[in-house]
């Protein structure tokens, strides 16, 4: 056998070891950000309440009501999103309204009694954000059957 030979052997071996390692590298790093996404919750989740809060007042949502509290009642999904890859979290949480003076909920007892929910988070750029986003009358699990189509579960929070 000469060197020539052995040219095409090589090349497949080397192509094929790039490859596998890229993949492992890519792998890890998933695998550190999800770890970086838990901690990151764990340690802000009560601050993470006032962002959720903020982000939902913001968006006008449910008309005739006021957000006053937004509070985390047990452990969260992480969730992947299919198209982007991105994490997210489905938190489940209770949220207090009351109603806007003058509007049409006023006088409605209903208005203000607690009422659950699961808020949408996403990790972005180290951080977790929210856009506003909130499920009503859902677990996260229910939340994730419903967008199956959305998310895929990474595994449950501990």
């Amino acid at each position: 056998m000469n060197g020539f030979e052995l040219w095409p052997a090589l090349v497949t071996l080397a192509v094929l070891t790039t490859s596998v390692g890229t993949w492992w590298l890519f792998r890890l790093g998933r695998e550190v950000q999800t770890a970086r996404a838990r901690e990151s919750f764990r340690l802000q989740a009560e601050r993470l309440e006032g962002v959720v809060l903020k982000a939902a007042a913001s968006t006008g949502k449910p008309r005739g009501l006021r957000w006053v509290s937004c509070r985390f009642t047990d452990d969260y999904l992480l969730v992947r999103e299919k198209t982007t890859r991105k994490l997210a979290a489905l938190i489940p949480v209770t949220v207090q309204f009351d109603p806007v003076p003058g509007g049409d909920m006023e006088g409605i007892e209903a208005a203000t009694e607690p009422r659950q929910a699961t808020a949408v988070m996403h990790f972005r750029r180290g951080a977790w954000v929210s856009d506003g986003r909130t499920l009503f009358n859902m677990t996260p699990a229910d939340a994730l059957r419903l967008h199956a189509k959305e998310y895929s579960l990474v595994g449950h929070a501990t």
